[in-house]
Parts: C-alpha cells; sequence; structure tokens
C-alpha cells in the first residue's frame, strides 16, 4: 500500500503508460487482506489525471 488516510482509504500509486487488470488485482487484494473497504488507484501518466482515477468500495 502506498498510502492509508485514516485508516479509511487506501491510496494505490502508479506511473505507467496504461492501468491493467494487475493493477487493479494489486489495489483489491489490498481492500482484501485489511479492514478497509475503499481504495483508489491513481496513475499520473495519462495527459488527463481524472483519465487516470479508479475507485474501489467494497
Amino acid at each position: 500500500m502506498d498510502v492509508v488516510i485514516e485508516g479509511s482509504l487506501i491510496v494505490e500509486l502508479k506511473t505507467v503508460e496504461k492501468l491493467n487488470d494487475l493493477h487493479r488485482a494489486q489495489l483489491l487484494t489490498y481492500i482484501k487482506l485489511s479492514s478497509i473497504r475503499k481504495g483508489l488507484l491513481l496513475n499520473f501518466c495519462p495527459s488527463y489525471l481524472r483519465d487516470g482515477i479508479i475507485n474501489f468500495v467494497l
């Protein structure tokens, strides 16, 4: 896990050309192994940051 915010949100940071299923699976594993049920996957490589944000809630 890159960042945990107040024990309620996991933030996974990436800088890759394109997010793939492996990146999503990594965040889902962190969510499942912790008691935290919300996660954000942030990719800083796209031209617009909004294109690199994926939200997970279990």
